[in-house]
């Protein structure tokens, strides 16, 4: 049995299962606005440590976690390692502080056998966008089964094609992994990070023009489908780096949003 390697556990997230739940507790109970009453399809979350993003992203799992879902396909950008196209996790477990997750392998073939642009690159399977979310599938869907897909230079459609196909299939979630601009002023990311958020609260491709999130195309192909199957974008957060650090000039920003 082959098993997906936590290769930041203790870096980006916590190195215990205990201080995981003890973190996600904590995030919970700090949540004061009511979050929307829906059954998401999608969500977009950011993956950067979670003492900078965690609560953000946290954010999105709690509206989804009242709902039962066969799987859970994780769709993140490569930071380390160049690819053309998109690599899928061909293993059979996912490994988490809190216990494997199952790695769902039948849908994974049929994925692999259906789109050209997928292959199985393992050095880009040591990536935190999409490994940062599993502690909190693990938490929130522990029977779930997953799917993790890291991509490099991917067309757009071909992306949007994917998560088109994924949306067809009953109790699926699709998660994208991004995060918005990296190490402007506060003021200015601020700006920047407003292009990216009002372009997927309006489902308008041609106005992502100035943002730069790590994940834009991700987050873009998500958009396309979204319009293609009827999602609506719900906005749950907006922060930066700021907000732990208390250091505005250099910060990097983060969002999170549920499709349903």
């Amino acid at each position: 049995m082959s098993t997906r390697t936590a290769f930041v556990r203790g870096v980006f997230y916590p190195q215990t299962c205990e201080e995981i739940k003890h973190t996600i507790a904590h995030f919970n109970a700090t949540i004061k606005e009511p979050l929307p009453s829906v059954t998401p399809r999608a969500l977009i979350v950011p993956h950067a440590g979670y003492i900078y993003s965690g609560y953000t992203a946290n954010l999105a799992y709690v509206c989804a976690s009242n709902v039962t879902y066969e799987r859970i396909v994780v769709i993140g950008p490569s930071h380390r390692v160049y690819l053309e196209g998109a690599s899928l996790s061909q293993y059979d477990a996912y490994e988490t502080p809190c216990g494997e997750l199952d790695i769902d392998v039948s849908v994974c073939g049929a994925l692999k056998e259906r789109f050209s642009f997928l292959t199985h690159l393992p050095q880009a399977h040591a990536e935190h966008s999409t490994e940062t979310q599993m502690p909190f599938i693990k938490h929130y869907f522990p029977h779930t089964k997953v799917i993790e897909i890291v991509y490099g230079k991917v067309d757009i459609k071909a992306l949007s094609s994917l998560i088109d196909t994924l949306l067809d299939m009953e109790k699926t979630l699709v998660v994208i992994s991004t995060d918005l601009s990296h190490f402007h002023t506060q003021e200015k990311a601020n700006v920047l990070d407003n292009i990216c958020i009002e372009a997927i609260i309006s489902l308008n491709l041609k106005g992502f023009e100035g943002c730069e999130a790590c994940g834009i195309s991700g987050v873009q192909a998500m958009v396309m489908s979204a319009r293609i199957h009827g999602l609506s974008p719900h906005f749950l957060d907006y922060r930066t780096s700021f907000e732990r650090t208390k250091d505005a000039s250099r910060v990097v920003g983060y969002t999170s949003f549920v499709f349903a």
